[in-house]
């Protein structure tokens, strides 16, 4: 084996020398050896270098889980670029914004993705922004030629061998320290923040989650989780590059479609939030399809409970059912291991792994330190100084304990964002927008347990007076402005807020209420 990579590149030129002729992409009809996806992925950095993208250039991408995204990603990183993902569920406003915000010398998108032409709300939402390069990527259908946008194969002719020999010498010259990735997450404030990492830390977590799962060349990964979050790009895309691991990406989940691709492709490592796990076991359809080869289960997110846990092993047959926890600015910081029992398993998210330092602060707070603490946020050494303390330690927003063992167990949020289907949802982020909508006097957004996503949101509206609102034009409001895991399942009208004296919304009065 050659050194252990610091970057992406070098991670990618390990694996196609190390695994030349094991599939790296099994995607429907594509198949891609590790030797055949650096080819492809030079072939897309040199059409960057062709295109006029320069080394330190920000890519975005705003497409599924497809071999498309993950060519982009390691094609932006082998021309010394840095990837920029976008949440497929925003709207043209959300993502917009984020283009804007990095000034996106590229944009790979979709073509038309869930009946919507992603490009086009973009454009319609900021027709004034503009972006040199734009490459669509085909997803069924037929995409009607748009002016200024280039389709992916056509994109991909403009590299030559002199553009090639390019890339590659940036490839080359890609350092440890250099950044690799800005990912996005709302904050308290109801802004997004972009998350700067560099690729020795884009790394380092993703071999850190590789090793508590134990990922090898002789596994194949399906990848539910999508790509434009941490999970799916580097507890999945990176991990298994880094293992020799089949990737095996799925750009919408269906749980029969689950169940064929287990059995079809022999799928060993099926990391997800517990929904999906609970959804396969009452399926009334499981005991038709092989789910025989399943191995390692990583989940988080949400509690996991006991008896889920054991069915999983029992009825799944999974060897391994693991919890981890680890947020943008920091990935995976905590995980259980393969022995951990289903106990240890439900009741915590397992001891700190990729260097990470835990401990516990005032009023609970979870503290993380490590040489794989985020960077900073994008152009705000405000709120990266409120994160990240003269001492180097993270603070989290999330509240646990540490039992004897080292393990971590996470009590509460001292933020309100809960999670929807996996999703982090931010309330102040929403409160925001509503305060928009003519009528509205003030408003406060909770999670509330939801059998399926796990939690939802809930709106509580107090109106102007003589303003005439309704629950439907409340989340229709939401619905043209926010991506729709971020819209409220349900509104209830009150005549104000509860408050403490200081002002402050009593939100645990708000979750008290039954109805």
């Amino acid at each position: 084996m050659t050194a252990h990579p610091r970057t992406t590149p070098a991670a990618l030129d390990r694996a196609a020398g190390d695994h030349a002729d094991r599939l790296a992409i099994a995607d429907g009809d594509i198949r891609l050896t590790f030797a055949q996806l650096r080819d492809q992925v030079r072939d897309f950095a040199a059409a960057l270098a062709a295109s006029g993208v320069e080394p330190g250039a920000r890519v975005a991408l705003w497409s599924p889980n497809t071999h498309h995204w993950v060519v982009a990603a390691l094609g932006v990183h082998w021309a010394g670029g840095v990837v920029v993902p976008i949440n497929t569920r925003y709207t043209g406003a959300e993502a917009a914004d984020i283009v804007d915000r990095v000034h996106a010398a590229a944009l790979v998108v979709v073509g038309e993705f869930l009946g919507t032409d992603r490009y086009a709300h973009l454009r319609d939402a900021a027709p004034e922004l503009h972006v040199p390069l734009v490459v669509r990527v085909p997803f069924g259908g037929t995409d009607t030629p748009v002016e200024g946008v280039q389709d992916w194969d056509d994109f991909l002719a403009h590299a030559t061998d002199a553009t090639r020999t390019d890339a590659d010498a940036r490839a080359a010259a890609v350092d440890a320290d250099d950044v690799s990735d800005i990912l996005f997450t709302s904050g308290t404030t109801g802004r997004s923040k972009g998350v700067l990492s560099a690729h020795r830390q884009a790394i380092g977590v993703a071999q850190a989650w590789a090793d508590c799962a134990e990922l090898t060349a002789e596994d194949n990964y399906l990848i539910i989780n999508p790509f434009f979050h941490t999970f799916g790009y580097k507890a999945g895309i990176l991990a298994a590059l880094l293992s020799g691991t089949t990737v095996v990406p799925m750009a919408v989940f269906d749980v029969e479609k689950v169940m064929t691709m287990v059995s079809a492709e022999q799928i060993s490592v099926l990391p997800g939030a517990p929904t999906i796990y609970q959804s396969i076991l009452d399926h009334p359809r499981r005991d038709e399809f092989d789910l025989s080869n399943l191995r390692v289960a990583v989940t988080g997110a949400a509690p996991v409970p006991v008896a889920l846990v054991e069915r999983m092993q029992t009825e799944l047959a999974f060897d391994a059912v693991l919890t981890a926890y680890g947020q943008t600015e920091a990935v995976v910081a905590t995980m259980c291991r393969t022995d951990d029992d289903p106990v240890t398993v439900s009741t915590s998210s397992g001891r700190a792994t990729a260097e990470f330092e835990v401990r516990i602060g005032d009023k609970g707070e979870i503290l993380l330190r490590g040489p794989n603490v985020m960077l900073g946020y994008l152009d705000d050494p405000e709120a990266t100084a409120k994160t990240i303390d003269a001492d180097g330690w993270l603070h989290t927003g999330d509240v646990g304990t540490l039992d004897e063992r080292g393990y971590l167990d996470i009590t509460d949020r001292l933020k309100d964002m809960y999670i929807s289907n996996g999703f982090n949802v931010y309330p102040a982020e929403i409160e925001a927008a509503l305060l928009r909508l003519p009528g509205v006097h003030e408003v406060a957004v909770i999670g509330v347990p939801d059998e399926r996503a796990g939690e939802v949101g809930r709106a509580f509206v107090a109106t102007l007076s003589g303003a005439d609102l309704t629950e439907d034009a409340v989340t229709a409001f939401c619905k043209e402005r926010l991506a729709g895991f971020k819209v409220p399942r349900s509104v209830r009208f009150v005549d104000h807020l509860p408050r403490n004296p200081s002002g402050k919304v009593l939100k645990n009065v708000l979750r008290e209420e039954k109805s």
